[in-house]
């Protein structure tokens, strides 16, 4: 697989940190091929034994919304995949033994994780309804395609931050599937919208070299 380094916010996983660490180094991967970057809002006095125990990387950062953490912890790392933790709830040691094979193809540039496809007929309930995306256990992105849309959006905070930015993957012709733990599958494609697509339009193309800002 290409290099992975995971990224985990303790203000999004919570109380559930240690699992959501413990699942990581459970996959059968040795620490070192998967470094993890922790980020916070704040210092606790658990984060020095969290660190020592689970092997990483703790980068606090004091009044900086969630959009702006990530987008620190992305950028200091240079791996070629970025696997983001986008809610509390963390998955099984054996979805990370599965995925990784996943991650050496050339055909895809972003993974949403654990997240069940919704049925036709619940998608066009959602809709109509308004409702707001369904946020996956996890997401992994290219390095390339994070920098060609900019990271996050560093004034979002919370779910704000990361639906923003999954609106934006999927409006940009970015090949993203889904990983249920078991097989790929294709997203559905989005209405198509020229507001959506701008992102896109301002971004370089998929065969063109970027920099990180």
């Amino acid at each position: 697989m290409g290099s992975v380094c995971f990224i985990v916010d303790a203000v999004v996983t919570g109380s559930m940190l240690p699992r959501h660490l413990q699942s990581i180094r459970d996959s059968g991967v040795a620490d070192h091929l998967l470094p993890i970057f922790v980020t916070g809002a704040y210092t606790q006095p658990r984060l020095a034994d969290i660190e020592q125990r689970y092997h990483t990387h703790f980068l606090i950062t004091p009044q900086l919304p969630l959009g702006a953490r990530l987008n620190k912890a992305a950028f200091a790392s240079q791996a070629e995949w970025l696997i983001i933790a986008l809610q509390k709830q963390p998955p099984s040691a054996a979805l990370w033994h599965s995925l990784y094979p996943q991650l050496t193809t050339s055909t895809l540039d972003a993974l949403i994780i654990g997240l069940k496809q919704p049925s036709l007929a619940e998608r066009i309930l959602r809709r109509l309804l308004a409702t707001t995306l369904l946020l996956p256990p996890y997401m992994a992105v290219r390095r390339v395609w994070l920098e060609r849309l900019g990271g996050f959006d560093p004034e979002f905070d919370g779910k704000t931050a990361i639906d923003d930015f999954i609106q934006r993957l999927r409006a940009c012709p970015t090949r993203l599937k889904n990983y249920d733990g078991q097989q790929l599958s294709q997203i559905n494609e989005p209405e198509n919208d020229t507001l959506l697509n701008l992102p896109c339009l301002m971004a370089a193309s998929p065969d063109e070299g970027t920099h990180a800002p």
